[in-house]
């Protein structure tokens, strides 16, 4: 349990695990889930399905949105993860900006088995043809504050428990 509520980012390129790891975490911690995907306007949708990447142009209002539906669940006393790639750190300080305590868990992992992953997924919007910009846009955010980073080189089920138990500790003892 959370000492208080709450706004968690689940984190990382497209393909690394950010909805079903969010939700393990979620669940893990009684709190609320929403994939940011969810929350993208109908243009972004169709930028990305066609294979364009988004400008900062493009997320700026959906990074917005974000931050608003986490708000409303934490003036609630309800904590939210939401999965999102916050690939930049200007995106991660935009997600920060609002009132509620907010931390990060970044899913690290290597081109390739992020690439093996994004090949083999179905029904998604997001191309595998855009996983090099994708890393070409991280900014590793594991030398921010209030970041926790788990490795997604391991069975699911143990990147949520470390996931978990790191955040557990920033947001009990920290905030």
């Amino acid at each position: 349990m959370l000492s208080q509520p709450v706004f968690i980012v689940v984190m990382g390129v497209s393909g690394c695990g950010k909805s079903t790891i969010g939700e393990g975490v979620a669940a893990g911690l009684s709190a609320a889930f929403k994939d940011g995907d969810e929350l993208h306007p109908q243009t972004n949708i169709e930028r990305m399905s066609a294979g364009i990447a988004l400008t900062d142009e493009d997320r700026w209002p959906w990074l917005d949105t974000i931050v608003q539906f986490a708000q409303t669940h934490t003036d609630k006393q309800q904590s939210i993860v939401i999965a999102c790639s916050a690939l930049k750190a200007s995106y991660r300080v935009r997600l920060a900006a609002g009132a509620a305590p907010t931390c990060f868990v970044y899913l690290k992992g290597s081109r390739e088995l992020i690439g093996r992953r994004q090949s083999q997924r179905e029904g998604h919007f997001m191309p595998a043809s855009l996983i090099d910009s994708q890393f070409a846009t991280l900014q590793s955010p594991e030398p921010e504050p209030n970041v926790v980073t788990a490795d997604i080189d391991q069975p699911i089920v143990d990147v949520i428990e470390q996931a978990i138990a790191q955040l557990q500790t920033l947001i009990n003892n920290d905030h």
